[in-house]
C-alpha cells in the first residue's frame, strides 16, 4: 500500500477541465495530496488507499450520485463526502445532508472558495475527533504506576520512586534494563502521569529504522527533497510537539545521526530535510536501551556530549529474576488477561507450579514470562496450572554453570557467589535456597574463595 503523508483528497469529476481546476486550487495547500477520478467505479477501486475526503460530482456517466454515495458509506462509513452538483435543487441537497453528506456545493464562480473553506472545516473536525480518540484511549489504559506495572518488590518500589520524580518536571529520562523488562511501559506511565498527558506519546524504535532513513523519519522532509518525496512528511519530533517522544534502543544510532539529534536537542528546533524553515519544538525526551551507553562512549561508538544531554534522570529496570514474588503476581495477571481475552473460565496456579516459576531465571524477563504462562494455559487440562504444564524454552542462568568446563569446586563457588549476590549477601537465605549448611558458605568466605 502506498504511504499517505498529507491530507488525501479524492476528486470525482467527469468533466476533466473542471476537475483539473479543482485539483489545482486545492494543491495550492502543500499539505493536500489530491487525486482526480473521472468515474464512480474508478473511485471505488481506489478507496483501499483510505482517503481523508472525497468530493463527488453528483452526475456521473457510470452511476448516479445516490448509488455511489451509498457504496462509499457501506465500505467507509466515516469518510467525509462533499457533493458538487450543477443542479441547484434544494430538495436533493436537504436529502443528501440528512443522509450524512458533509457539504453540498453548487457549481458556479464561488465553488472553488466554498470548497476550500469546507475542506478546512472538515479537516479541523477530524483533528478534534482524533484528539478525543487519543485522550479516550489514554484514559482507558489508566496508566497509574500500579495498574501498568505489576509488582511490589523492593527493587520495583525504587523504580516507582524514580518515576514519581520524573513526572514532576520535564527533565529528560533515560531508561535502562534488559530486553523484556518493560521500558516502554515505564515511559508511557511517566508520560500519562505528567502534565503532557493530553498530548501525544510518540514511540520510535531506533533499531528498526535503517540508518539512512533515521533523519527523515525523526525530522521529516519537504516535497521534492529527494526522489520519492512526493509530499511533505511531518517528522516524529514535530508529531510529538507538546507531548513526549520515546526513542527506544537509542544505542543503535550511528554517529552521524547522533550529531544531528544532538543539534536538535540543543537548539530545541528542527529543520525538515530539503527545507529551510526552523520549526520550534516543545517535546519531552525519554530514551531507552538495553546496552551500557557509558561503555559505548568509552569505545567511541556513542557521542559523549549526546550521552550527557540525554541522560537526564536515569531509571534502571531490574531483571525479573531479581523481583522475587512479583513473578507470581505477574503470572496471575497474565493468566487472568489470557483467559478473559479467549473467553475461558478463570484458572488458578498450584503451589508446585509457583515453585517451578520462582526457580527459573527468565533471560527474556517479563515478555518471556507472559509467553510461558499463555502456553501453559493452552497445555493445561485442568482448572489449575501444574508444573508439567510449564515449559521453558530458554536456558536458565543456573544451567549455564553446567555448560562451562570447570571443576566441581569451581562450580560450587560460582553458584554460591551468584546466589549471595542475588540475595544481597544474605548467608542464611542463600544456604536455605541451596540446601547447604551456612558454615560451608562462611568457610569459603573466610578462606577468600568467595
Amino acid at each position: 500500500m502506498e504511504e499517505k503523508n498529507g491530507f488525501q483528497i479524492f476528486i470525482v469529476e467527469d468533466d476533466p477541465w473542471y476537475g483539473q481546476v479543482l485539483e489545482y486550487h486545492l494543491t495550492l495547500n502543500p499539505d493536500y495530496e489530491v487525486r482526480l477520478f473521472e468515474s464512480g467505479q474508478a473511485l471505488l477501486d481506489h478507496l483501499f488507499l483510505k482517503p481523508d475526503l472525497v468530493t463527488l460530482d453528483f452526475s456521473l456517466p457510470d452511476m448516479n450520485g445516490d448509488e455511489l454515495y451509498h457504496k462509499i458509506r457501506s465500505s467507509h462509513p466515516e469518510l467525509p463526502v462533499i457533493v458538487i452538483s450543477s443542479q441547484e435543487n434544494i430538495g436533493v441537497a436537504v436529502k443528501l445532508l440528512k443522509m450524512g453528506v458533509s457539504d453540498y456545493l453548487v457549481k458556479d464562480d464561488s465553488t472553488k472558495d466554498l470548497l476550500w473553506n469546507s475542506v478546512i472545516r472538515i479537516r479541523e473536525n477530524q483533528h478534534l475527533r482524533e484528539e478525543v480518540k487519543t485522550l479516550k484511549e489514554a484514559l482507558g489504559q489508566k496508566f497509574s504506576f500500579q495498574n501498568s506495572i505489576i509488582g511490589n518488590s523492593p527493587v520495583l518500589q525504587k523504580v516507582f520512586t524514580m518515576m514519581e520524580k520524573a513526572i514532576k518536571t520535564n527533565i529528560n529520562v533515560s531508561i535502562t534494563g534488559e530486553t523484556g523488562t518493560g521500558k516502554e511501559v515505564v515511559a508511557k506511565a511517566i508520560h500519562y502521569n505528567s502534565d503532557r498527558k493530553k498530548n501525544k506519546f510518540v514511540a520510535v524504535n531506533m533499531g528498526a529504522i535503517p540508518h539512512e532513513l533515521i533523519e527523515s523519519e525523526l525530522f521529516g522532509y519537504e516535497k521534492g527533497a529527494f526522489t520519492g518525496a512526493v509530499t511533505r512528511k511531518i517528522g516524529k519530533f514535530e508529531e510529538a510537539s507538546g507531548g513526549t517522544i520515546f526513542l527506544d534502543e537509542i544505542a543503535e544510532m550511528d554517529l552521524n545521526n547522533q550529531s544531528k539529534l544532538l543539534r536538535v536537542l540543543q537548539e530545541r528546533e528542527v529543520t525538515r530535510v530539503g527545507g529551510n524553515e526552523k520549526i520550534k519544538l516543545d517535546v519531552r525526551l525519554i530514551v531507552a536501551t538495553h546496552q551500557h551507553l557509558a561503555e559505548k562512549v568509552k569505545a567511541q561508538e556513542f557521542r559523549e556530549d549526546l550521552f550527557f544531554r540525554i541522560m537526564g534522570l536515569p531509571i534502571d529496570l531490574p531483571p525479573l529474576r531479581e523481583r522475587g514474588n512479583d513473578i507470581i503476581l505477574l503470572a496471575k495477571h497474565f493468566m487472568d488477561e489470557f483467559c478473559k481475552a479467549n473467553k475461558m473460565p478463570s484458572i488458578t496456579i498450584s503451589n508446585t507450579a509457583k515453585d517451578k516459576l520462582l526457580k527459573y531465571q527468565y533471560p527474556g524477563n517479563v515478555r518471556e514470562l507472559k509467553a510461558i504462562i499463555e502456553l501453559a494455559i493452552v497445555m493445561s487440562n485442568e482448572r489449575e496450572l501444574m508444573p508439567e504444564d510449564i515449559s521453558f524454552n530458554s536456558i536458565a542462568k543456573e544451567d549455564m554453570f553446567l555448560l562451562e568446563q570447570k571443576t566441581l569446586k569451581e562450580h560450587t563457588r560460582d553458584i554460591i557467589k551468584y546466589y549471595l549476590k542475588k540475595n544481597e549477601n544474605d548467608v542464611m537465605n542463600t544456604a536455605k535456597q541451596l540446601d547447604i549448611g551456612k558454615s560451608t558458605i562462611y568457610k569459603m568466605l573466610q578462606e577468600g574463595e568467595i
